[in-house]
């Protein structure tokens, strides 16, 4: 069973693609994805741009998934971190393209988006948490 998500007419709906609720089924695990960034497995930087490394960054989040049994449909909640307004464009690409293969029901976890001052290196313009239920 995957999370439950929805969005109450009791609010506007989603600017985006994201859920206002995602809920956990009783029974479940929580696992809690640090912060990924644009980062192939050998260490090299997946390219200087955000569309690059938010792509790079969910192939990770599956990996990592992959790796506790589960997959994309047991994301509950991601919070994107993007460096510069400049780069919202780029990771709004890859998110597109890759939640039309993750959830192509359009049934999204929920999703918080901010811009931040900077990541952990000058070179990291994206970087994504997630939670999951497992």
């Amino acid at each position: 069973m995957k999370p439950r998500r929805w969005n109450p007419d009791a609010v506007a709906p989603p600017l985006g693609r994201y859920s206002h609720v995602a809920e956990v089924p009783a029974g479940h695990r929580l696992v809690f994805l640090a912060g990924q960034l644009g980062v192939r497995p050998d260490g090299s930087l997946a390219g200087p741009d955000a569309e690059a490394q938010a792509r790079q960054i969910f192939a990770n989040v599956e990996a990592l998934l992959a790796a506790q049994g589960a997959g994309p449909a047991n994301l509950v909640k991601l919070l994107a971190l993007v460096a510069s307004p400049d780069e919202l464009a780029g990771y709004r690409t890859a998110l597109t393209d890759v939640f039309a293969k993750w959830f192509p029901d359009g049934d999204f976890p929920a999703q918080t988006l901010a811009v931040v001052a900077g990541l952990a290196a000058p070179e990291y313009v994206v970087e994504v948490e997630a939670i999951a239920a497992v």
